[in-house]
Parts: C-alpha cells; structure tokens; sequence
C-alpha cells in the first residue's frame, strides 16, 4: 500500500505545499504553513475503471420549469438574491466585521419565517442571550425563528436532519468544528470540511443554509477559494464605518445575475431598504462646486447616480499624491496620463484626490469620463452645471467609447431632475426629448466644448 502524501497548507492564504517552512511563499505570511491529513482514503485497492452505476443523460432542449423562490418582505435582499430564496441552495456571505451581517441576516431569518417558512438560526460566535438582546432592539423577538448557540459541526448537522428547517443560518462558517479534522477551527482544513458539509446537506434535504464569512484584509473571503466554488451564491455586505450606507453585493449567482445590488441604511432600529438609492446618494449635494460631478453608473440591472468627488491642489513633495476612495487607482493613473498625453494637460506637480460620495464602490469602466470631468473642473476651477450627468469610457488613444444600457442610464437622470447628459457618440442610438444630449467623439474634443480649452 503507497504511503500517503503529507501536505503542508497555508492557514492563510490556502497554498499548499510538499513540505514545512517557516514562511509561505505565496502570501509572505510566518508560521502558518500546517501539516494537514486528507479528508479521506479515496477508492482503495478497487479501480476506478470498475462498471458503476449509468447516469442519466438530457438534451439542451429539456424543458424544465424555473426553480421555486420565497420572497420575504425585504425586496433589497430579495433582489440580490434574484427574486427570492431558492430551495436547497448554499448561500455565503462575506463583510467587514461589525458592518452588519448578522443585524441583516437577523432581519432575514425573521423576514423569511414571516413568509411561512421553518427558520433556524445557528451562532458560533455568540451566545443566544446576545442574539435575542439584539432581536429585541430590533423588534423581531416574536418572531419564530429557532435559536441555537453551537460549534459542533456534528451536532448541528444531526439537530438541522432532525429539525428539517426550510433555511438555516449559520454564523460563521470559520467558527465551525469538526472532529472529523486534525486541525484548530477557522484553519483552511476546517472551513473547508464544515462549507462541504453543510452545501451537501443543503442539497439532500431541501433546505436553504446562509453561511456567513470572515472576509481578509483584502476584503475576500478568508479561507479556501474552494469555498466559493462549493455554494451556489455569493454576496458580498459592503459600506465604509463613517456612513450609513451599506451595499449587499452579489458576485455569483447561480440562479439570478450577478453584480447585482441592493442598498440599506443603517438605523438605529437595524438596517432600512433604500427603494431609491439614486436621490439619497445625491441628499447631500448642495450648490454645484469645482470637482463635482454626477455620475449615471449601472450596478446589476439597476442605474445608480452617484457623485464623484476631486480636489487637485499644489503638491509640497518630489512625488505628489494620488489618493482614491471608491475607485481604481492605477484607473486613475491612466485617466491623468490620457489627459496629459493626448489634450496637453499636465498634473505633475498636483496632489490629486478622488472620492465617490456615500460609501459608494464603482468598478465599470462607464465612470471614465465622469473622472476625467471631475479632474478638470478641479484643476480649473470651473463648475459643471448643476443639472448635467456624465458617463462614457475613455481608450488610450484618447477616443470615447459608447456604454451600455444608456437608456437605462437616461431615465433614471430624467427621473431625478437631470436636464443635460454628456455621452460618447456612436453605439446604439439612444435619445431622450426631455433631455438635452451632447455627444463627444473623443476627450479633446470634451475638453474644448466643455472647459473651452484643447
């Protein structure tokens, strides 16, 4: 009989590797390297070329009717999730700690059970006298929901086969622990054992389980990307300590879209639905300023207005800065180099900020006009027009990209009082009569009408 393999694997970072060191190479991380056993002994002396059992085969043209949803009553969440919760689904959800993802999936479990279905909340980080101290703050203590303060990830899997909830919530997957491994809870052995654990019995009885996970300094998911592999949705609670936004991304779905978002604010009574994430984005924005402008982005199926803030200022140092704050940076250095290169203005020299109002992330490449706007009328010192929207994509050379779904982006300025859009030409034609379009061909071009200069 071969002698098994040992593995050695980052409690970080996840690598693996044939042998102990004191640091890991893939994340530089010191003494975490572990010895780890392997979950099981695999087939044994018989082959795997011996006859099994046949497995059915369909075609592509198998009509089969859309899984089953449940709707609670928070249609933000219920939104991410695609229009509901689907039966026998995994689900993970990953945030900051102490943004508010046990407060949501509180409101969740109550919302659900609401909606007739059998709820069972599982915390392994707090006891279940903190969980009804904050039900009660919440005003969700009559709700039936099932409360348990576990760890054991064999008891809670024999109390969930027994229970047979319609959804189970477990808090957090890094705190489970199963005899089953030779390593401490939280270990990547461990997230992984508990995670596969817990989808398979998903996936048996029926039932929907919500895992909740830590999330690293990088702001992924700690623990094994296999982990996001194994579940079928994974969300993603954003939002920054000093605002009351918080954002629930999803960044897989496998029964809805992906990247698609709901907003809530945090209250003093728990989080509240943003029906209208666009005007409260913009609440605070008051008499149009140098640097300020409106961006129509689109997150998901959903068009967002948000604004984006910049500040160029006179730099004291040899290398001046380039601070961000929603946004891509080495984006922006490509935004300041295509300015100097192609239209002749110059940023060396200037401290360059950029802020996107609200907590507010953006990641589409539709935001580079916007950008380029708001350094412009920073440096000067010019303000846009109150009631103006920008968007479009900027290339190296200089030219401006159509976007999609401007239709979409159009309305929703309309919608909230916007009378003038600047947008790249060409692509699907999109027109608007309430509105007043300018279309640019490239950024000098933006630059001249716009600024008066080129």
């Amino acid at each position: 009989m071969a002698k098994p393999t040992l593995t050695f694997v980052c409690q970080s970072c996840g690598a693996a590797f044939s042998k102990w060191s004191g640091r890991c190479d893939s994340c530089g991380e010191w003494n975490t390297i572990q010895e780890e056993k392997p979950l099981s002994e695999g087939p044994g002396k018989q082959s795997l070329s011996a006859r099994g059992r046949a497995v059915p085969l369909t075609d592509l043209a198998t009509q089969e009717a859309p899984p089953p949803r449940t709707a609670s009553t928070l249609s933000e969440l219920d939104r991410v999730l695609g229009g509901g919760l689907v039966p026998a689904s995994a689900v993970l959800v990953g945030g900051d700690p102490g943004i508010g993802k046990s407060t949501l999936l509180l409101q969740a479990a109550a919302a659900f059970a609401k909606a007739g279905l059998k709820v069972i909340y599982i915390s392994g980080e707090e006891a279940s006298a903190q969980v009804r101290l904050r039900a009660q703050r919440l005003g969700l203590a009559q709700a039936s929901v099932k409360l348990a303060a576990e760890t054991n990830l064999r008891d809670i899997l024999t109390t969930l086969d027994q229970e047979r909830p319609d959804l189970a919530i477990v808090d957090s997957i890094q705190t489970m622990w199963s005899d089953t491994v030779g390593s401490a809870p939280g270990s990547v052995s461990q997230v992984r054992a508990a995670a596969h654990e817990l989808t398979s019995f998903a996936k048996k009885r029926g039932s929907a389980v919500i895992m909740v996970g830590h999330v690293t300094k990088d702001g992924q998911i700690a623990g094994p990307r296999v982990v996001e592999h194994m579940v079928d949705t994974v969300l993603y609670f954003e939002g920054e300590r000093g605002h009351q936004f918080r954002i629930l991304r999803s960044v897989k779905n496998r029964f809805g879209p992906a990247d698609e978002i709901g907003v809530f604010e945090m209250t003093g009574s728990g989080l509240a639905e943003v029906v209208n994430p666009s005007a409260l984005f913009l609440s605070e924005r008051g008499t149009p300023a140098p640097g300020s402008v409106v961006f129509s982005g689109i997150e998901g199926t959903r068009p967002v207005l948000v604004e984006l803030q910049a500040l160029v200022a006179p730099s004291p140092h040899s290398q001046p800065r380039r601070s961000v704050v929603g946004w891509d940076g080495s984006r922006l250095a490509m935004i300041l180099a295509v300015l100097e290169s192609r239209c002749g203005i110059p940023f060396a020299g200037l401290d360059v900020y950029l802020n996107v109002a609200g907590g507010m992330k953006i990641s589409e490449p539709a935001a580079d006009l916007a950008v380029a706007a708001a350094l412009l009328s920073a440096r000067e010192d010019t303000a846009l027009p109150a009631e103006t929207v920008v968007f479009g994509e900027i290339s190296l050379s200089g030219a401006l990209r159509p976007v999609g779904q401007t239709e979409n982006r159009l309305k929703e300025a309309q919608k909230l009082g916007f009378s003038t859009a600047i947008l790249p030409k060409g692509g699907k034609a999109a027109s608007n009569k309430a509105m007043t379009l300018s279309r640019m061909e490239d950024l000098t071009t933006f630059v001249g009408e716009v600024f008066g200069a080129g």
